[in-house]
């Protein structure tokens, strides 16, 4: 080839990479003198920095830095490295002719001629703005988390690296297992589990599950750093790079000792919900007879005044006996809400003559004067007259049992603000200042004297007492002057309006029956023959029977129009006995549960069986009375009067 087609071929090829060159849009590509100034200027580096080619030429190169970049002198030591290394890149803030900065990554490469010297750079920068914005706000984003992860002190979080070693640690770690985080990381993660838990690898065996299941939980012991024990939820989940790498794990640890110790204590109420609700059985039954064998004494004429005595005595002490069964099972329905409040507009003036009576006999053992003050016009309240009466029962009985004999308790009722205020006071031992707090906590009893020794109770009735008030939407309040000054307890329930209608506490009815044929059906015999007892001396006919067959075989003779069946007797229980004899119709019979179980589930149990009515062992007179009236009422019988 000559010189010429030589030349004329390298003049072709300079000019299609000048071209080339021209035609980069997204690359602004200029070359500069030795000294920096702007020698050529591409298309793309007018798009880029804005400036015309005619407008930049000549200029030095520095017109494209920030002020604190060109007094510091980088542009200089951008060409000396570049210089000196043949090729320098760099990433930095860059200037627009409008000003506007841009984030740039800027190569600029040493050019030499063909006796090897400079004749200049050739320089090529991109706009990375657009890249620089999305790593800050990943940068921001990681930073957040950390400061997220740091900042949590309900979880310990930290980071094991696929081995097991501590790599990070978050004041949740430090404040659950007390380390700090220089005493932990690089250490391995076993050292939070017990010695029998490393014995048996543990720790091992949760990483080998989390990085083939992806995600490992578990609850157990973990260790503190002063050795203590916690119980700890733990999540391990491995963590993974982009082509499938372990990386390591991310492990979450809550401590859950207080959700465990309630948990615990959730079971241990429960067992003794279900414990109370057994012994309140099992006493229920022997104080049913005993009950029966009162009434049958009550009824029948005693002439010996001690004999009397001692048939009131055994009344009195069966009634307190049976209030504290019922209390016991009070207050574990309370603790698992499964009192129900059956609410009607009730009379205030009922709920007290109900609870005096029921007190009375105590307030009269003692010798107290009880006074009673209400107002010339009936108070009404929305409530369970039932509930609300045991709240009264409990004041007063407490009154009379902390007031030394011969004392004074004075019952008032009022209404002056659109709620009715029940007070219950009296002069006996008083409350000191620390007491009118805690006299209102379960099994809290104030330390007592003499007069309370004999009648000691449980502690449980101001308890039960404030909860059954509060569910009525009212409270109680104690005061007390101080010890030996007596004692004031007011209760305060929201007034209903009453529109003149009759309410349904307010019905009565007769409280005698008798002219039935009645069948006892009971595997304890004395419970059985001390009903049949007092179902006799109220004017009935009534047979006994022991077991669920023959109780069959004697209503299928008698043709009894009330039944009062056992539930829990051995072979053939109450339910299937009930379903026995009324297998062939029963509509006419009136069916009686009795039974030593009396919460609402059982109530409700009996109700959905097809039982009449529930009736809780011992058995009320006056409970059974009005059943009998019902059971008269169903065979077509009016109700009668006796001289009981």
């Amino acid at each position: 080839m000559t010189p010429t087609l030589a030349s004329e071929r390298g003049d072709a090829v300079e000019q299609r990479l000048q071209l080339l060159i021209e035609a980069v849009t997204d690359y602004g590509i200029f070359m500069l003198d030795p000294e920096g100034h702007i020698m050529s200027w591409n298309t793309g580096a007018q798009k880029l920095k804005g400036w015309r080619r005619e407008e930049i030429l000549g200029q030095h190169f520095s017109v494209f830095y920030p002020r604190e970049a060109v007094d510091r002198g980088w542009p200089d030591e951008e060409l000396r490295l570049a210089k000196a290394r043949g090729r320098f890149e760099d990433e930095g803030w860059r200037l627009r002719k409008d000003g506007t900065r841009f984030w740039a990554n800027v190569v600029i490469t040493a050019l030499y001629g063909p006796m090897g010297e400079l004749t200049g750079f050739a320089k090529i920068t991109r706009d990375l703005t657009e890249r620089r914005m999305h790593e800050e706000q990943l940068r921001e984003s990681e930073e957040r988390f950390r400061l997220l992860v740091d900042s949590v002190r309900d979880y310990a979080i930290f980071m094991l690296d696929p081995q097991g070693i501590v790599q990070s640690w978050n004041a949740g770690a430090q404040a659950i297992k007390g380390y700090e985080a220089a005493e932990v990381i690089g250490r391995h993660f076993s050292i939070f589990y017990t010695p029998e838990d490393q014995a048996s690898q543990k720790a091992e065996r949760e990483l080998e599950a989390a990085r083939t299941q992806g995600r490992v939980e578990d609850e157990g012991w973990r260790v503190r750093k002063d050795g203590s024990l916690f119980w700890a939820n733990v999540v391990v989940s491995a963590i993974h790079g982009p082509d499938g790498e372990l990386r390591g794990y991310a492990k979450v640890t809550r401590d859950m000792s207080e959700r465990r110790r309630l948990g615990e204590l959730e079971s241990s109420s429960r067992r003794m919900n279900e414990f109370l609700a057994m012994l309140a059985h099992e006493l229920r039954n022997p104080l049913a007879p005993i009950r029966n064998a009162v009434t049958v004494m009550q009824l029948e004429t005693v002439a010996s005044p001690v004999l009397r005595n001692a048939r009131d005595v055994i009344d009195r002490q069966l009634t307190h006996v049976t209030r504290l069964v019922d209390d016991l099972l009070d207050v574990g329905r309370l603790t698992t809400g499964k009192i129900r409040l059956r609410k009607e507009l009730v009379r205030v003036s009922d709920v007290v003559a109900r609870s005096v009576e029921t007190a009375r006999p105590v307030i009269a053992a003692r010798h107290h004067t009880l006074t009673i003050e209400q107002p010339d016009q009936p108070v009404y309240v929305n409530g369970d007259a039932t509930r609300l009466s045991q709240v009264l029962q409990n004041l007063l009985l407490n009154a009379a049992k902390y007031t030394p004999d011969g004392g004074r308790i004075r019952l008032r009722v009022s209404a002056p603000d659109g709620f009715a205020y029940v007070e219950v006071s009296d002069n006996g031992r008083g409350l000191a200042p620390e007491h009118i707090q805690s006299i209102f906590d379960l099994f809290v009893q104030t330390e007592g004297g003499t007069s309370a020794a004999a009648e000691s109770g449980l502690g449980i009735g101001l308890t039960l007492a404030r909860s059954l008030t509060e569910m009525h939407g009212g409270s109680i309040e104690a005061r007390s002057p101080g010890l030996g000054q007596g004692s004031t307890f007011t209760v305060r329930l929201p007034i209903a309006i009453h529109d003149g209608a009759e309410g349904p506490g307010e019905q009565r009815g007769d409280d005698v029956s008798g002219g039935l044929r009645v069948l006892v059906i009971d595997d304890n015999r004395d419970s059985a023959d001390s009903a049949r007892d007092v179902l006799r001396l109220l004017g009935n006919q009534v047979e006994a029977a022991y077991q669920g067959e023959a109780g069959i075989a004697v209503a299928a003779r008698l043709k009894p129009q009330m039944v009062l069946l056992d539930l829990a007797m051995p072979g053939m229980d109450g339910f299937e006995v009930r379903r026995r004899l009324c297998a062939d119709g029963c509509e006419s019979t009136y069916l009686v549960a009795m039974t030593g179980f009396g919460n609402e589930d059982d109530k409700r149990r009996t109700q959905d069986a097809g039982f009449d009515a529930h009736l809780t062992k011992p058995v009320e007179l006056d409970a059974l009375v009005r059943l009998l009236n019902e059971a008269r009422e169903r065979a077509g019988k009016p109700p009668t009067r006796s001289g009981v």
